[in-house]
């Protein structure tokens, strides 16, 4: 009997929280069937098994966190797939010429297989194609059929794991989204009934920032108790929300950070931005994109400002991977877009909006959110004039703009309203003076001032 151990995820993960099973005691899995989504310090991710056989016990509880190289689930195997090895077993030859492993997915310990001994590549697949898919099902059916039935030994909806019991039942045939346990507990706390919560999630899941709308709406506690004292919330420090908080505070002790800043005339940056997008059918070019491209153009005259500390030397890497600041109902991530100075504006814009949108429903991977050598943030989205951010360790530096408003502004001896906003840069004073981050800082809102004087550095 196999355990299943929770692999190495990548990026120097130690642990992961379990989310939800997507199965059940009794149920039989394939090679590659994602079996538990988990959430780890960068991102939530569903997790493969690497055997084919019955569930014979799950180790963990949703909820609870499990360290890498601790058991997941216990699998009876079937017949071992070509080229599988056991975890901690000694890597087989590299397999011959035209051969392959079997597990398509690369799970640390794991491996992918290495040679074939029961046929091609296309054999193997035309086997796995036989097997029956498992179906999802509501929780009603697949709870009906006893699990030692012939018949549900037979049926692909025997198979399928059933919502959990907290889960709100939902209307259709599709499946039932899973909710947090995280998600859960909240709401119990509250004394909120989730079923009467509308999710904005994939597939009407219900999210903590649903939870915490409904709280925020008079009239949704369903106990006296929570309507005249509101409960005391405890939030886990877990997964993302611990990852950021360890580097912040990293940051905090090792950096001797210093900040600048700067009021800008933003009202030229906007007319380009109108000019930009007056033509529906090419890709709209967002505000953050445009102070981006200028920060990258900065990062041509000032390198320092792109790197890192590694012992007694300062790194300057010859590439830029933009960070940039991103609130999600996971708690504040920095996606970052690899060889950003590599793009035009246009596709700097398109990266943006895909890496936000992949943040706030959860699919970024924990590649997107590592590696950044400079970061960017608009906390004018929030109201705000101004802050002295923290920089994002390991990087040296961070950028950030204020809202922009109306504001009185002098401009050629009268006084005028114009489009008034804040930059402030926030610099490592062991990588670098004042004179640079105040050189770095004046070039960008020079760029902000008058757009079309970058032209000649593009």
């Amino acid at each position: 009997m196999p355990d299943f151990l929770l692999p190495d995820l990548g990026e120097g993960l130690t642990e992961a929280e379990i989310i939800a099973w997507r199965v059940e005691v009794g149920d039989h899995v394939h090679v590659d069937q994602p079996v538990v989504e988990v959430e780890t310090a960068k991102a939530a991710v569903e997790v493969p098994v690497p055997f084919a056989g019955a569930v014979a016990k799950i180790h963990a509880a949703a909820g609870t966190v499990v360290a890498v190289g601790q058991p997941l689930i216990s699998i009876t195997a079937d017949e071992p797939e070509p080229g599988f090895r056991e975890p901690g077993a000694v890597t087989p030859e590299p397999a011959a010429a035209g051969e392959t492993g079997g597990s398509g997915n690369v799970l640390i310990g794991y491996g992918t297989g290495a040679g074939s001994r029961n046929g091609s590549r296309a054999a193997r697949r035309a086997r796995r194609a036989a097997r029956p898919v498992p179906a999802v099902v509501p929780a009603s059916a697949s709870s009906t059929a006893p699990a030692s039935s012939p018949a549900s030994a037979a049926s692909p909806a025997a198979a399928s794991p059933a919502a959990p019991a907290s889960a709100p039942a939902r209307g259709g045939s599709g499946p039932v989204p899973v909710i947090s346990p995280l998600v859960r507990k909240i709401a119990r706390d509250a004394g909120l009934d989730l079923a009467t919560i509308t999710g904005t999630g994939p597939s009407g899941l219900v999210r903590r920032e649903d939870v915490r709308k409904a709280l925020a709406q008079p009239g949704t506690a369903t106990s006296a108790a929570a309507t005249a004292a509101p409960a005391e919330m405890r939030i886990p420090l877990r997964g993302a929300r611990r990852a950021s908080a360890e580097k912040l505070s990293r940051s905090r002790r090792e950096i001797p950070e210093a900040t600048v800043w700067v009021d800008v005339d933003a009202t030229g940056l906007l007319e380009a931005r109108s000019a930009l997008n007056a033509n529906a059918a090419q890709q709209p070019v967002s505000l953050l994109a445009l102070v981006a491209r200028f920060a990258l153009l900065g990062l041509r005259r000032y390198p320092e400002l792109g790197a890192r500390i590694d012992g007694d030397e300062i790194v300057v890497p010859g590439h830029v991977h933009l960070g940039f600041a991103a609130q999600t109902g996971h708690g504040l991530l920095v996606p970052v877009i690899h060889d950003a100075h590599l793009l035009t504006t246009r596709e700097l814009s398109a990266a943006l909006s895909a890496r936000t949108a992949a943040a706030r429903d959860g699919s970024l991977t924990p590649a997107d959110l590592t590696g950044g050598t400079f970061t960017v943030n608009n906390y004018g989205v929030f109201g705000v004039d101004g802050s002295a951010a923290i920089i994002n360790h390991p990087e040296v530096a961070i950028l950030g703009l204020g809202r922009i408003i109306d504001r009185p502004w002098v401009v050629g001896g009268q006084v005028l309203v114009r489009k008034m906003g804040e930059l402030t840069l926030a610099f490592d004073h062991r990588v670098c003076d004042g004179g640079t981050a105040g050189g770095f800082l004046r070039y960008v809102a020079d760029c902000i001032e008058s757009p079309l004087g970058v032209i000649g550095d593009l």
